[in-house]
């Protein structure tokens, strides 16, 4: 058995201990505020156990692995349903951010101990009302105070903002340059005088995004990550300094064999579903293009273990995957009839079709959206120019409104 087999069965053991009282159906039918508090209770027993910050550095913390067996470590969680999406952001990019750049190593290490126990938790603001996908298009805006910052702006769809301690943000700093170059970037507190967070409720009826306003909220210059009108550098190693996590072919959403098990229960023109042809087509779609993003996924895997760098590729996954997972929950529940209109809102994801379907244009836009990751793929994997940039060279503060 290989290191990374003993490792994973290592995890296994670990989470399989923890699913009686964490598991997916140990959470069923909890709120919010109990989910949460069951997953700050399962973090910090992840952490005792040592499989908490698996590939960051021992020296703030973590436990010196690699991002393998962080990957492996993931992919065993997911299959258990534990109580994680909390924290997942927070683990993601801030805190790995909050190492690189800031210079108190011992704030450092405090803030990564108490995160990777589930104390506290950071989120990520850098999407705004005007902006869309748009990263450098930003407006919130700081400007010199004394020896450090005042800040005035918005921002949006920033996830699990109302229980967040702390958060790192990008900010516009010189209007007069271009607009990638003048912007700065900080962490700051989320309990600060003139930070409020409002929940946005979606359509699934929960409220795991906010918008988050800032009234002349005070900044101290030491919160500065990076060089003043540097943010955008640091924005880019946020978004790519978590390239290895854990995916899912199914896109986040049930099993294949949870349809082809629904499939064989409900009738169809007086038959099984499964015999018609329709449905037997969608299926095998759905298998082959698992199978191909899985393979994507394993050859990924592959050059990681030789040392080398996976490519664009990724970006097919996302894609591809959360697209199918709404086409294939929109069929179930057109299968069930009358029935696929019933809404739980204590369902899970990846057990529940209605669910699964209502959530699928959550999942299409968060952490890149579909016309992203179409330019990335057009660019990167086919080699194809960029589009034309009609405010490439102009400084922000001429850009029309």
């Amino acid at each position: 058995m290989s290191g990374l087999e003993t490792y994973r069965a290592a995890a296994c053991a670990f989470l399989d201990a923890m699913v009686p009282k964490y598991g997916r159906e140990a959470r069923t039918g909890n709120s919010v505020e109990q989910d949460l508090a069951l997953g700050r209770a399962y973090m910090a027993a992840k952490y005792d156990a040592g499989f908490a910050g698996i590939n960051w550095p021992v020296e703030v913390g973590g436990q010196g692995l690699t991002h393998l067996h962080k990957i492996t470590f993931d992919a065993e969680e997911m299959q258990r349903g534990m109580p994680v999406q909390f924290f997942g952001i927070s683990l993601g990019m801030p805190v790995p951010i909050l190492m690189h750049y800031c210079e108190d190593k011992a704030f450092v290490k405090e803030r990564v101990t108490k995160a990777l126990r589930g104390e506290e938790i950071w989120c990520q603001m850098f999407s705004e009302p005007s902006g869309g996908s748009d990263l450098a298009a930003l407006r919130t805006r700081v400007e010199p105070d004394g020896n450090g910052w005042k800040m005035n702006g918005q921002k949006i769809w920033t996830s699990w903002a109302q229980y967040c301690d702390y958060g790192v943000i990008v900010t516009r700093s010189d209007p007069t340059v271009e607009k990638h170059k003048g912007l700065t970037y900080f962490w700051i507190d989320m309990r600060a005088k003139g930070v409020e967070v409002r929940p946005i409720k979606l359509a699934g009826g929960d409220s795991h995004v906010n918008e988050v306003f800032f009234d002349d909220v005070r900044i101290e210059d030491s919160q500065r990550l990076g060089a003043v009108g540097g943010g955008f550098g640091v924005s880019l190693h946020t978004l790519m300094i978590e390239r290895y996590i854990a995916t899912d072919s199914g896109g986040f959403g049930p099993h294949l064999d949870e349809f082809v098990k629904l499939a064989g229960e409900v009738d169809l023109n007086g038959a099984p579903a499964l015999r018609d042809g329709r449905v037997r087509s969608a299926i095998a779609r759905n298998h082959a293009m698992r199978a191909g993003l899985d393979s994507i996924t394993k050859r990924a895997f592959l050059m990681m273990q030789a040392g080398m760098q996976p490519g664009p590729e990724g970006s097919l996954q996302k894609l591809v995957a959360v697209r199918s997972r709404q086409r294939l929950s929109e069929l179930a529940m057109d299968l069930k009839g009358n029935a696929g209109l019933a809404f739980d809102p204590h369902a899970f994801v990846k057990t529940d079709w209605g669910t699964s379907w209502l959530n699928a244009p959550t999942g299409r836009i968060a952490g890149g959206s579909d016309e992203v990751l179409l330019n990335t793929i057009a660019e990167k994997i086919l080699g194809l120019p960029q589009d034309h940039r009609p405010d490439k060279g102009i400084p922000f503060n001429q850009i029309p409104a």
